[in-house]
């Protein structure tokens, strides 16, 4: 892809090493005490409604505007408390029984860490829940995740999420525990973990505990974002850095079993400001933000040619689904869920 933007670069500097350590031991002993329940069971009682095509100051100046997008409620409308990054669903993974989104926030305060939490969205109904993403520990106690959680990907029942510094956290969405199966109540909203002999997630009653890490090799890249791509041949897990001012931000895919660790490919983007990117039937997708108030934009590259097009407020990370491609925008106000043509 040399000349068109998209440089190859040594793909040995983004290896990835399988630190799994106590993960799954500990998420195994919480689940046994609590018990899991289904990503369809969660939507089927969701507590909070969007809106079809609310916020629309997300849209800013794009002509033609996104063919759909789903708005969050008022108060996640308007929290400077948290932010979405990621988004995924479930063609990506295959396994979900019904049309869903999921959508990764991190916490924004340095005081006070509530840790990331991913939101499970009903396309049809607009009903959807928030619940929050924890590392438990093999004696049962567990605690909040304090990273930005840039982007997130769901294959089978494994949701990858990016972990700046560090790689990609995993999560098995067979674990999606609720407190209320072992207690009357969410325990206290100000705090996280066992205390006391009772069970808290700052008043989540879903709690989802990591299981496995695939950590860097050896330190320097940053993972911002993660998409999979499975329009050809065996599935693709992309990932890859987003960088403010220069345009030597990388991207790579892997196999997804991440077998001996390497990326198939990696390249350098050529463009500052990517928040997502994925590749679909031979095409790559970019997402590139322009800060809180001007519109991003969607790159595209096809056979070495560059199209640029319109894009919303705040666009994040990248996933496909039912034919289109969606994107999740961040900023108070403008925060959506939106899809445009592929």
């Amino acid at each position: 892809m040399a000349g068109t933007g998209m440089v190859p670069t040594d793909k040995a500097a983004f290896a990835l090493v399988r630190e799994t350590g106590d993960l799954a031991e500990g998420a195994a002993k919480l689940a046994g005490e609590i018990g899991s329940t289904s990503v369809e069971a969660v939507l089927a009682q969701a507590n909070r409604t969007g809106e079809r095509k609310g916020a629309a100051a997300a849209m800013g100046t794009m002509r033609p505007r996104p063919a759909e997008w789903y708005a969050f409620d008022d108060k996640d409308q308007d929290t400077a408390d948290w932010y979405p990054q990621g988004l995924t669903g479930s063609e990506d993974s295959g396994n979900i029984g019904i049309p869903a989104f999921m959508v990764s926030w991190y916490f924004k305060p340095e005081a006070g860490e509530r840790g990331i939490r991913v939101s499970f969205l009903s396309p049809k109904s607009l009903k959807y829940q928030h619940a929050l993403l924890v590392q438990a520990k093999p004696d049962g106690s567990y605690g909040p995740i304090d990273i930005h959680a840039g982007g997130i990907a769901c294959y089978g029942d494994l949701l990858y999420v990016a972990d700046t510094k560090r790689g990609l956290r995993v999560f098995d969405l067979n674990n999606v525990l609720d407190l209320r199966t072992v207690q009357n109540d969410l325990g206290d909203g100000k705090r996280v973990g066992r205390h006391g002999g009772r069970l808290h997630a700052f008043g989540y009653r879903y709690v989802v505990p990591q299981t496995d890490f695939w950590k860097v090799a050896r330190p320097g890249p940053l993972f911002s974002f993660v998409s999979i791509d499975r329009s050809a041949g065996p599935p693709m897990l992309i990932t890859g850095q987003y960088q403010e001012r220069t345009p030597d931000g990388w991207v790579g895919r892997w196999n997804l079993d991440l077998e001996g660790g390497e990326p198939v490919d990696a390249f350098v983007m050529g463009h500052p400001k990517i928040q997502g990117a994925m590749t679909y039937r031979g095409k790559w997708y970019l997402s590139q933000s322009a800060g809180s108030t001007a519109n991003g934009k969607l790159l595209v590259y096809e056979g070495g040619e560059l199209e640029t097009r319109p894009f919303p407020i705040g666009p994040e990370d990248l996933t496909v689904q039912d034919g289109k491609l969606w994107s999740v925008s961040e900023f108070r106000g403008k925060r959506t869920v939106f899809g445009v043509s592929l």
